[in-house]
């Protein structure tokens, strides 16, 4: 497939400016696509389109959402027109016998070129999954393929969500070997998280390819969550161990208070003076059990 790299590292681009919330530059980057003649084939192997929608909705700049929109427009075009192609399925062109010369014309032209072949058929990254019947399987590829569908992005690419939800159910059937309640639980998690607005990334990784059905399959919540998500879980986090760490480091360990959380008795403290030098320290309390925290004068 034709892989323009001039268009790829544009959209390589544009994709690194909605990742960092920051879209400075994509006008001059989107003046470059209007430039750029795009081909059927281009479109579908860069996944452009999905890039520039993504700095669309993104930018707050007119210009910006302006030209994108009309990028976008001109480049469906291109997707309708490769439809109706395939539909009329590439049949023969007929002679007019309107021409002068009638048929004698006709049969010099087709001596001279052959006939046009017939449209390419439509790509896709991914093959069609196995046929089932089973109607809980049925009903939870609709969903997932919805859920693929809950944004736009899938048409400004010619992505077949239907045969990849399709795969991604299959993977995830293959791993229970029923549609128990383990199966259902994995499922729902996905299209939970594939439908979430504040977490496009994910749902278009998975269009794009990035994320293969099979790994999207089993991908735990945290793997799945968004790029902020994942930022106030990591701050959480350090937050938590560096506490932890104050507290062993700097406290003292006793058991002459009884922690209200767990009723345990293991626990660290430490005074410090805050107020005035004649008002008493306060003292801070950490159980070594639970992890409860609690101050007194």
């Amino acid at each position: 497939m034709d892989r323009n790299p001039e268009v790829e590292h544009i959209a390589k681009k544009l994709d690194k400016m909605v990742h960092k919330k920051n879209t400075d530059g994509a006008l001059d980057l989107l003046r470059e696509l209007k430039d750029i003649k795009m081909s059927l084939e281009t479109l579908q192997s860069t996944r452009v389109g999905m890039s520039v929608n993504a700095v669309r909705k993104q930018s707050s700049e007119e210009e910006v959402q302006t030209l994108a929109k009309a990028l976008i427009k001109s480049w469906k075009k291109l997707l309708d027109g490769s439809e109706e192609k395939k539909k009329e399925g590439g049949s023969p062109v007929r002679s007019s016998s309107k021409d002068s010369g009638g048929g004698e014309k006709s049969c010099k032209r087709s001596e001279e070129s052959p006939p046009p072949p017939g449209p390419a058929p439509r790509v896709t990254s991914f093959p069609p999954p196995p046929v089932t019947t089973d109607s809980v399987r049925n009903k939870c590829r609709e969903l997932l393929e919805a859920a693929l569908q809950t944004d736009d992005d899938h048409r400004t690419v010619a992505v077949d969500c239907q045969h990849l939800a399709g795969q991604i159910e299959e993977e995830i059937f293959q791993e229970f070997k029923s549609t128990d309640i383990k199966y259902k639980t994995r499922l729902r998690s996905r299209i939970s998280n594939l439908k979430d607005q504040k977490n496009p990334d994910l749902r278009r990784n998975v269009l794009r390819g990035s994320i293969s059905p099979r790994r999207i399959a089993s991908m735990t919540a945290e793997e799945m969550a968004s790029a902020e998500l994942k930022q106030i879980r990591e701050a959480l986090t350090k937050e938590s161990i560096r506490e932890h760490q104050l507290s062993k480091v700097s406290g003292t360990e006793t058991d002459m208070f009884i922690c209200n959380k767990c009723h345990g008795k293991s626990c660290t403290y430490t005074q410090v003076q805050i107020r005035s030098a004649d008002e008493p320290m306060t003292t801070f309390v950490a159980c070594n059990s639970c992890g409860n925290r609690w101050k007194f004068c």
